[in-house]
């Protein structure tokens, strides 16, 4: 695979400058408004920073059904779930197209304003079979589609700062900013790499062997919605923490956390990853053993195969594909099917659903797959919980 910089696009930025936030707060109290869930206000401030260029606000239909269908907008940009405004026939009952809306987090905060261009209604079944590859509600991604609203609104959105500060906010970095520490850094090219599990062997393995090959690593963990029996957020953020500081060169890592939802559409979420870290100023993506995958409903390397469909340089990332890793006893060290010649009796592979019942009963993963120093501290949040 040719290692190239790939070409820089263009950021969209829908934030409210700070010269006019007061006088926008004022004028939106009079609006109609919309309690978001925690996945829109996600959205929300990930189209306001540029993340999610080049979408300028929640979809529109066409552009809505062209993803379903083709992974495309309809202007040919690839984009790969749809990002939409949910809300129930009631409301939708009471807006009229071209209304301004104020859009609320379910704390009562004003975080964003919307001119309303489109109502529609969605085949969620359909949305779930071509998104999700199953229609059923046993998978996460498809209960909360289900749940969610029946019917859409589309518009551009203009995005309010968000204030809130907490234990993560030292870790978030906008597109823009991130651009630009790599510039500085004078990193040529650059990798990321998307998580929403703490860093174990299989992980630093494969982020190193990337490494090798480019100038810098973008641990790029994603700190948002996800399921209630993943690994909560502040104990991951400890854990990078902790795996940086004993087993990374500084010099040629930058750690940032990702305020995004989980989707877990596997093969489509793994498009949708690689374009926001484009977005991020990233040149190459990490691909792994089931990327963004829950239970059994993707094949292993699904995440990978689907790249398939897409033009290297219309993506405009470079995707990294690596085999399932994992510790060798015979061969002392990491490895994988490409480099491992042993059979499956030689390798120590653990799942997450493993690694967190034995967390649960007191039991120490193994150092083969996972740093001591991660270990102590998912033995301190699982043993006081």
């Amino acid at each position: 695979m040719t290692l190239q910089k790939s070409s820089v696009s263009a950021l969209v930025n829908r934030m409210i400058s700070p010269e006019v936030v007061v006088d926008r707060c004022s004028a939106l109290q009079s609006k109609k408004q919309v309690i978001l869930d925690e996945v829109a206000v996600s959205d929300v401030y990930q189209i306001g920073i540029g993340a999610f260029s080049p979408l300028t606000g929640f979809m529109s239909e066409d552009d809505y059904r062209s993803v379903v269908e083709t992974m495309k907008l309809v202007n040919g940009a690839i984009w790969s779930i749809p990002v939409t405004l949910p809300v129930t026939e009631e409301f939708a009952a009471t807006v009229k197209l071209d209304e301004e809306i104020a859009l609320v987090r379910p704390d009562g905060v004003v975080c964003a304003s919307m001119k309303v261009h489109h109502i529609y209604r969605p085949n969620l079944e359909h949305e779930a079979e071509m998104v999700y590859r199953t229609k059923e509600d046993a998978h996460p991604g498809v209960r909360r589609l289900y749940e969610r609203g029946s019917v859409y609104l589309g518009g551009p959105v203009e995005v309010f700062a968000d204030e809130r500060v907490d234990e993560f906010s030292d870790f978030f970095f906008t597109p823009e900013q991130t651009r630009k520490a790599f510039a500085d850094r004078g990193w040529k090219t650059i990798v990321g790499f998307q998580t929403r599990n703490p860093v174990h062997r299989a992980h630093e393995y494969i982020q190193k062997a990337a490494l090798e090959i480019v100038d810098g690593l973008f641990l790029n963990p994603l700190i948002g919605p996800t399921k209630s029996d993943d690994v909560p957020a502040d104990v991951r953020l400890r854990a990078y923490q902790t795996i940086l500081k004993h087993y990374y060169p500084q010099n040629r890592v930058f750690f940032g956390v990702y305020k995004a939802a989980m989707r877990y559409a596997g093969p489509r979420e793994a498009v949708m990853h690689a374009l926001v870290r484009k977005n991020f100023g990233c040149t190459h993506f990490i691909v792994g053993r089931d990327h963004a995958g829950v239970g059994n409903y993707y094949g292993t390397y699904d995440a990978q195969h689907i790249f398939d469909n897409f033009d290297l340089d219309h993506l405009g990332i470079t995707p990294l594909f690596f085999e399932h890793a994992f510790y060798c006893k015979k061969c002392e060290g990491m490895a994988t099917p490409k480099t491992c010649p042993h059979d499956d009796s030689e390798h120590i592979i653990l799942s997450g659903t493993k690694v967190r019942a034995m967390l649960s009963e007191g039991i120490a993963p193994p150092p083969e797959f996972s740093r001591p120093e991660v270990v102590k501290v998912l033995m301190e949040h699982y043993t006081k919980a």
